[in-house]
């Protein structure tokens, strides 16, 4: 198609992501690679096998196998690449302009292994262990050319998708999201004349929630904090989730307000994720695989950099991870992924 899926499409309950590096500097293996990619894909989100195998009970089955008999549950394939890898390619004169490294930002505290890489897949389905699958078996095509930097296994309150998604804390995330195609075309889609045409950033941050922390805070320090009642969802001085926010009812620190200041849209599709207990504090270590998609990455820029120092929430969160993403135009028939990249 246009465009690929898993980036307007509507948010599944699981997100499976993984970001990786690449072992080999060879182009060729790197087209072959996105070629098996291209045809893996379009077998897994039909539901069906990676590939049928041979009559030789010993070999190794080419799928894994842990799907078979259900069915993809809208499982959607999503795939970007960084700077770096454009870098390590030695396609750098292909880098378009606005396509750089997200600068640092106040308050974070990246930790290397969560921070750059080369690929990204997110594999989004309303089973996580379809998600899960995807990914598996496309890495296993590609072991000897790429390496697993992170991982994150993620989840989403969609419920019956008549509401918006509530976070960890508890609040409703994504109000503001851009919705119709008119909308997509204007803030989620790159309309340049390169590669990217058709495509869009991702802006990927791992964001931990301190949970603890946050309940014990009261009600009202909570929902001071974004800027809307908690139960409701609705902006401060509103009645409705949806009503037109008044920046001058809420305090100059909120979350929302920070964000809405800039004025710019973007398409946020994050998954909570909790992975046990973080060792260094005994807490849950639980939080947000943040991810925003835009046709250009400054806008994420300016409104984390608006949020930056005064932000209330940086009280309850600590930004852990980042990375930027070019993620392809859709496929074409007979093509494949990235191929006005590399041809």
């Amino acid at each position: 198609g246009k465009h690929q899926a898993g980036i307007t499409t509507p948010m599944q309950k699981a997100c499976y992501l993984v970001v990786l590096d690449l072992r080999t500097t060879d182009k060729k293996e790197v087209i072959q690679l996105f070629k098996d990619w291209t045809d893996y894909s379009s077998k897994l989100v039909e539901g069906e096998l990676v590939k049928k195998d041979g009559s030789n009970a010993l070999l190794p089955p080419t799928d894994t196998g842990e799907t078979v008999g259900l069915n993809p549950y809208r499982l959607s394939l999503t795939f970007g690449v960084s700077a770096s890898f454009l870098k390590k390619l030695g396609l750098e004169s292909k880098r378009p302009k606005l396509f750089r490294d997200l600068p640092p930002f106040p308050k974070e505290q990246l930790q290397d292994k969560y921070t750059g890489g080369d690929i990204v897949i997110q594999a989004c389905s309303d089973d996580e262990q379809v998600a899960f699958h995807a990914v598996r078996n496309l890495i296993r095509k590609g072991r000897n050319k790429i390496t697993m930097k992170w991982s994150k296994s993620g989840f989403a309150a969609i419920g019956d998708r008549k509401e918006t998604p509530r976070n960890l804390f508890g609040f409703k995330d994504g109000t503001a999201n851009v919705t119709t195609e008119k909308e997509f075309d204007k803030v989620v889609w790159t309309d340049s004349k390169d590669w990217m045409k058709g495509g869009s950033y991702m802006a990927l941050r791992l964001v931990q929630m301190h949970l603890e922390t946050w309940d014990r805070t009261n009600l009202q320090e909570q929902e001071n904090t974004f800027g809307r009642y908690k139960e409701s969802g609705a902006p401060f001085g509103k009645k409705d989730e949806f009503d037109e926010v008044d920046l001058s009812k809420l305090p100059v620190d909120s979350h929302v307000r920070l964000a809405k200041e800039v004025n710019l849209p973007i398409l946020r599709r994050s998954y909570s994720y909790s992975d046990g207990i973080d060792e260094r504090t005994g807490q849950f270590d639980s939080g947000l695989i943040f991810i925003a998609y835009q046709k250009d990455p400054d806008r994420f820029v300016k409104i984390q950099t608006n949020l930056g120092a005064v932000d209330k929430m940086n009280e309850y969160i600590t930004h852990i991870g980042s990375g930027l993403f070019a993620c392809f135009a859709g496929v074409e028939k007979g093509g494949y992924l990235g191929q006005a990249l590399f041809e």
